[in-house]
């Protein structure tokens, strides 16, 4: 699928030069770090080293001081509180933060609902099963903002809910105690927090009232760390701020959970946010997908190493049960798009097959995408009703399209980029229909062509100061390092080289494109891989100049590390 090359404007030499004088950095390093806004030594210091102390009140949320309130009052009263967290991590971490935290203050019990019995977010059979315990209080993490009718339905019960969510409200609040940086009339000044991080400022609230030492919250926010990445939340601001310390923690003291999920997945400390990404959090996602996700919570919990290590390997047979689902359910969700004589004449993507894996759906929708740029929703059926996940093209916002088909719908809850429905069976056509329709008239014609967004063009050479050699990990790998934790709002950077060629192409996996790019001009080998760029291997065994967008990566075999990089696209050099 061809991709528009969106090259950023790089700073003036003026701006650049200024900066390595002051700085001391090199003119990549200066030029990145203007792009970012980032010019003044404060500006720099606040981004390469975020401090705690600079996390906002969490008083400044709407309905804070009454959530702390009701929480104090359950603790001094003894009360028996239910900590709830939807299935997926942000949901899971959530609920081993919460649990963490209070079970040496409160009686508690925590639930996850089942994803196919309950469906997303606060059940009725989760409310049933807290007050058949005695509970007074649920804590609802990552759900809860829209189920108005299940929270009546508790409060009618006697049970008083807390809800921690950081989701798009409807036009409706629940009758309880919200918490939720989007809501309307709330002014806490950073809106993008995940699930976890609702559930952490809970916590911090609570201990700053009652004199606890709020640093003792700190070495929970690993937990967050996880969140952060998995949900796909803008790792700007205060969620730079919890994720960096978070990772910091992993890998300086991992909980036993973590630890062994690592080594189940044979990897190796230290982790950054792109192992999360993919190393950990789909093994946590894949618990609540195919079996139950309170599994993921008695790992996080786990207090023995042989505990952690029977629950990790359960979970990484999850995992690998999952990837072969996706894989078999992507290929027949192409067929069935192949087969649609009139999908060349839409700009969104609805497919349904009755036998589909429910706990894949929403991977299977991102893998379409990469085939198929366009807002796409994968549906199955559950229960005698359509239910499916939606997952969006950057600049368009699936969330909206979906609300507008919400007559035709039984429940749907997300955001911009994501999001879950349900549907009587009945009403998939005129769904599909009106959905493309809202896609049609609202896409921009630059939404439907993917943007891979490249922060410069350089020379190869570029990449190596005076008397580094391009067979040892150069001085600006070391300093990118330092702009981690990456992801949305702070990408990793990309740079783009032209009329360069590929030698020693091969293969590996018969899908990744592993070669060494040659710079022609002055003699400059890398050692790169594509992967999933298998298609690309004509391209490049041409024997044609081509360009190449790429990360900085590094590879270590047999104790040495070098220089690696990772391919993002290729093309013909005009």
């Amino acid at each position: 699928m061809q991709k528009h090359w969106f090259i950023k404007q790089r700073p003036t030499t003026d701006k650049i030069q200024a900066m390595v004088n002051d700085l001391k950095v090199s003119p990549i390093m200066a030029s990145l770090l203007t792009q970012r806004n980032l010019t003044t030594l404060p500006q720099i210091r606040s981004f390469f080293t975020p401090e705690l102390v600079d996390l906002h009140d969490p008083f400044l949320m709407l309905n804070m001081d009454a959530a702390v309130e009701r929480l104090n009052t359950a603790v001094q009263n003894q009360e028996r509180i239910t900590i709830f967290g939807d299935y997926d991590v942000d949901g899971t971490t959530s609920v081993a933060l919460v649990y963490s935290v209070l079970k040496d203050y409160a009686s508690l019990d925590f639930y996850i609902p089942d994803r196919y019995d309950e469906g997303y977010g606060l059940s009725y059979k989760g409310i049933d099963t807290a007050l058949e315990k005695g509970c007074t209080l649920l804590i609802a993490l990552d759900c809860g903002i829209k189920e108005v009718e299940k929270v009546a339905y508790a409060k009618e019960k006697g049970l008083d809910i807390i809800v921690c969510d950081h989701h798009t409200p409807g036009s409706v609040i629940p009758d309880c105690i919200v918490l939720d940086p989007k809501q309307e009339g709330c002014a806490y000044p950073f809106k993008e927090l995940c699930g976890c991080g609702v559930g952490f400022k809970l916590l911090q609230a609570w201990f700053s009232k009652t004199g606890k030492d709020v640093g003792e919250l700190y070495e929970y926010l690993d937990l967050v760390a996880i969140a952060i990445g998995a949900d796909i939340v803008p790792v700007t601001g205060e969620n730079r701020i919890l994720c960096k310390h978070g990772i910091q923690r992993m890998n300086e003291n991992p909980r036993i959970g973590i630890l062994a999920l690592v080594e189940q997945a044979q990897r190796s400390f230290p982790l950054d946010l792109s192992n999360v990404v993919f190393t950990i959090a789909p093994r946590i996602n894949a618990a609540g997908r195919l079996k139950s996700g309170s599994r993921a919570v008695d790992l996080l919990l786990a207090e023995s190493k042989e505990e952690a290590k029977k629950i990790a390997l359960e979970i990484d047979e999850y995992n690998s049960e999952r990837r072969i689902l996706d894989a078999q359910t992507t290929e027949e969700a192409l067929e069935l798009i192949a087969r649609d004589e009139l999908f060349s004449n839409r700009k969104s993507t609805v497919v349904f097959q009755s036998d589909w894996h429910k706990g894949v759906v929403g991977i299977v929708a991102s893998r379409l995408i990469e085939h198929h740029y366009r807002p796409t929703i994968v549906l199955t059926e559950n229960k005698g009703e359509a239910t499916g996940s939606a997952r969006s093209v950057s600049g368009f916002n699936v969330y909206e399209a979906i609300t507008s088909c919400e007559h035709l719908l039984t429940q749907f809850g997300g955001h911009q980029h994501a999001a879950g429905l349900s549907m009587p069976l009945e009403n998939i056509i005129p769904f599909k229909e009106h959905f493309d329709a809202y896609v049609q008239k609202h896409i921009q014609p630059l939404d439907e062509v993917e943007d891979l967004v490249i922060d410069m063009e350089i020379a190869p050479s570029d990449l190596f100061l005076a008397g580094e050699s391009a067979f040892q990990v150069p001085r600006i790998y070391r300093m990118l390092e330092q702009m981690e934790p990456f992801g949305p709002g702070n990408d990793k950077p990309v740079f783009c080289v032209r009329n360069v060629y590929a030698d020693k192409q091969r293969i590996l996996k018969s899908a990744h494109l592993k070669f060494d790019l040659v710079d022609p001009a002055k003699g400059i080998r890398l050692s790169a891989i594509g992967f999933s760029m298998a298609d690309k291997a004509d391209l490049v065994a041409s024997g044609c100049a081509f360009d190449c967008a790429f990360t900085l990566e590094t590879n270590t075999w047999n104790d040495k590390t070098t220089l690696q990089i990772q391919v993002k696209d290729i093309r013909e050099t005009l």
